[in-house]
């Protein structure tokens, strides 16, 4: 599996880390930062047999994408798991997960994940996961008492291996 994610500036990262490590240390769930996850959004998640299929179109799409600011507002959970931040859906990261859809969608042999197809992707950044139903609940109440909507400037586009995440190419936008 291979993600194709964003990544922030520096003000972004130091309020996401703060996140992250506010909810691993109220949780004792530390699985983002024993990982050393990255604050990051995936914006498609792809199956392919070599990497080398998919550096190619990277390149591409790294020249049709730049920088912007989005806001982020609200928390949320994929139930059971994982507690996330999510921004505004906007014409900015809709574009960019359609762009990413259209160049990997005619390559053959791949698979996009069908949770990052257009139309269908929640835009997120992961704070904790591997929760159980008790330190969801604390992830909660340790965000409700912490987070307030932020801007975030989108200052880096990465293609990367997981498990462990390995970044295999960035690109500064």
């Amino acid at each position: 599996m291979y993600l194709i994610s964003l990544y922030f500036d520096e003000k972004t990262n130091k309020i996401l880390k703060r996140y992250i490590e506010r909810i691993a240390q109220r949780t004792g769930n530390s699985f983002m930062t024993d990982n050393r996850v990255p604050p990051h959004m995936t914006i498609s998640a792809i199956e392919a047999k070599s990497i080398d299929e998919l550096i190619g179109p990277f390149k591409d799409i790294c020249e049709k994408l730049h920088s912007s600011k989005i806001m982020f507002v609200s928390t949320g959970q994929l139930l059971p798991y994982v507690f996330y931040l999510t921004p505004v859906m906007n014409s900015y990261l809709r574009d960019m997960n359609q762009i990413i859809y259209d160049e990997y969608s005619k390559i053959p042999d791949i698979s996009i994940s069908r949770y990052y197809k257009p139309e269908s992707w929640l835009a997120h950044v992961t704070l904790a996961k591997t929760l159980n139903k008790d330190q969801m609940m604390t992830a909660l109440d340790a965000m409700i008492s912490d987070f307030s909507p932020f801007e975030a400037t989108v200052s880096r586009i990465g293609l990367s291996r997981v498990n462990p995440h390995e970044d295999v190419m960035t690109h500064i936008l």
